[in-house]
């Protein structure tokens, strides 16, 4: 009598994995969730530029105290169960802010360039994981974006320029547009089924809204304003001035960081003086007194300013101090003494007349 086979268990069938490009915002999360519908390994990615906007202006200032001070993408991944890679390309991201090959949009945001860069960051975190991982690495890119949603970015002729430019090809998936865009590799691999993708598109947000509600998904961060300081005018202005002051196109992290704060008047092209406005303002710039001469009001509360460049007299120091004093409580005195601190810290007191507001013209307001 013969022994009775073994049977031979099938193996379980690989699980895909995708890296996706996550925001904080509701069309990432949405994005996520539904690869994650369809069986999908997903891990998040978020790049830090030095101009994201949330968790700075918020975190500083007195009058957004009560404004969310989360990192959205964080939240997102936890709340989603994903594990989520933060990266710092701020230098590597100079050369998109500085030599935009698509051009700007409205302001100084290059976001055509933005997203091919950012894409291209996620392909080469793809293709370096496939290499070292082999089956483990990760087999196709997830973007939020949707056809019609941004005038830059993401129109319908220019999503395959992202696709071909960044080098992902066809392995970068938009699963909200997808049924308005060719077929990717995962869709004509049956890695993920093309009928459970969106075919969203333009700037009504209702479809993704009510995606969220059928997802169990009542909280996320709302749209409003953007997530980068280059799409606001104001800090475009700030750092196109900064440029012309220099007579070259270049900035630190320290530079982006300070034109998100205070007052920005530049009474003469060679100085520019950082006026906090509040508190919370002060607080942030103390910590740049190593690096900038400061002046501070001595006599009565004031704010602290910094100076961006160097006085070439004595008078331009005086003046700066009035102005100075024109924003502190002193500013109906006839006199208020204004300490004078080099980085050093070697500190003397002027005493000045507070300047009055014809004294400070509009045009030497920055932004």
């Amino acid at each position: 009598m013969s022994e009775a086979a073994t049977p031979i268990t099938p193996p379980e069938p690989l699980q895909r994995r995708a890296v996706a490009l996550v925001s904080g915002g509701l069309d990432s999360m949405l994005a996520v969730k539904v690869m994650q519908e369809q069986g999908i390994h997903v891990e998040g990615v978020n790049f830090f530029t030095g101009f994201c906007v949330e968790g700075h202006t918020h975190a500083i200032r007195k009058k957004d105290q009560d404004k969310n001070k989360r990192n959205n993408a964080l939240w997102v991944a936890e709340k989603l169960g994903i594990k989520l890679h933060i990266v710092d390309i701020s230098e590597e991201y100079k050369d998109v802010v500085l030599n935009p090959k698509h051009g700007y949009g409205a302001n100084l945001n290059p976001c055509l360039d933005c997203k091919i860069f950012m894409v291209n960051q996620a392909t080469l975190m793809l293709n370096k994981a496939r290499e070292l991982a082999g089956e483990k690495g990760f087999d196709f890119i997830v973007t939020g974006e949707v056809v019609g949603q941004r005038p830059k970015s993401q129109r319908k002729e220019t999503m395959p320029i992202i696709s071909s430019e960044s080098g992902a090809d066809d392995r970068l998936l938009r699963p909200l547009s997808a049924r308005n865009l060719p077929e990717t590799l995962p869709e004509r691999e049956g890695w993920v089924d093309r009928e459970q993708l969106f075919d969203f598109s333009g700037r009504n947000r209702k479809p993704q809204m009510a995606l969220a509600k059928r997802f169990g998904l009542e909280e996320y961060a709302q749209p409003a304003g953007g997530c980068c300081f280059l799409t606001d005018e104001s800090y475009s202005n700030k750092l196109a001035d900064l440029w012309r002051a220099r007579n070259e196109r270049r900035y630190e992290l320290d530079d982006i960081m300070l034109l998100k704060v205070g007052r920005h008047i530049r009474p003469a092209r060679h100085y520019k003086l950082i006026i906090s406005r509040e508190e919370g303002e002060n607080r942030f710039l103390e910590g740049y007194r190593y690096q900038f001469t400061s002046l501070t009001t001595a006599s009565c509360p004031g704010p602290l300013a910094l100076v961006d460049g160097k006085f070439e007299s004595d008078d331009e120091l005086r003046q700066a101090a009035a102005i100075v004093a024109r924003y502190s409580k002193g500013r109906g005195d006839d006199q208020v003494v204004v300490e004078v601190k080099e980085p050093g810290g070697v500190a003397r007191e002027v005493a000045v007349a507070p300047a009055r507001p014809d004294q400070i013209p509009l045009a030497w307001n920055v932004g």
